[in-house]
């Protein structure tokens, strides 16, 4: 069977694995839904609508048009104080987690604690409202033994949310995120069209376009795999995304 063949063999068979799902009326949540990711995330799962009902998690209200978001639900949390908001993770069958910033943002303690501390608590509290189904962002070579802080930090988070025995654990490293970033300085600009070019050319193990990674979230989370706890690496990202958009 040849790739293409694989590809739409895997898309046929997730759509029928999506009308099961949503027949079954679950709900999730997002965290990050205002980033690059998130925002990406959202879409895509109001378009393919798996879900009875979505809630976002953050910081602040966000604002949106057009009916197709008239039946979200938004909690605004304190990610200082997250057990006082403990109701806002209540109820949900599935979380989302796409929450992040830069050492160049936040520094090096501010980088720690939002993607670590705040990532790990949002997810104990989760589990302890009966959130069975955790599906994370991370970043391709994260170690929790890394000489290198965002990718030691990274990895550490990884381990640390594996060890609260979700029913099912899902990570995802992707490379360098092909999205044209409003916010982007000229090297990062001149750094994203580089990487599109060679992730165009065959090095999948390098890049990948957000809207499949955004794909392969969704998609997986109506797979059924073995094992409590997956990681998928930027090839396995590009694949099952690309399966979504048959």
């Amino acid at each position: 069977m040849t790739g293409l063949s694989v590809v739409n063999s895997m898309a046929e068979d997730i759509k029928t694995l999506e009308e099961n799902f949503r027949q079954q009326n679950k709900s999730c949540f997002i965290l990050g839904a205002s980033g690059e990711t998130g925002k990406v995330l959202l879409q895509e799962l109001l378009e393919r609508n798996i879900f009875s009902k979505i809630t976002l998690i953050g910081r602040r209200q966000l604002t949106f048009e057009g009916k197709t978001y008239e039946n979200l639900v938004q909690e605004v949390v304190d990610f200082e104080k997250l057990d006082d908001y403990a109701a806002a993770f209540q109820g949900h069958d599935v979380g989302y987690c796409c929450l992040g910033t830069t050492r160049a943002k936040a520094g090096a303690e501010g980088f720690i604690r939002v993607d670590h501390d705040y990532v790990l608590k949002s997810a104990e509290l989760a589990k302890a409202g009966g959130c069975t189904q955790f599906h994370l962002e991370s970043s391709r070579g994260a170690n929790k033994k890394s000489g290198f802080l965002y990718l030691k930090v990274k990895g550490q988070v990884e381990a640390d949310i594996e060890a609260l025995g979700f029913d099912r654990f899902a990570i995802y490293r992707p490379g360098v995120l092909l999205v044209d970033r409003q916010e982007s300085r000229p090297a990062e600009w001149m750094a994203r069209k580089f990487f599109s070019t060679v992730s165009a050319v065959g090095f999948r193990s390098m890049a990948v376009p957000i809207q499949e990674v955004a794909q392969a979230m969704v998609s997986n989370t109506v797979l059924q795999p073995e094992q409590k706890t997956e990681i998928l690496e930027n090839k396995d990202i590009a694949t099952l995304g690309k399966s979504a958009g048959k």
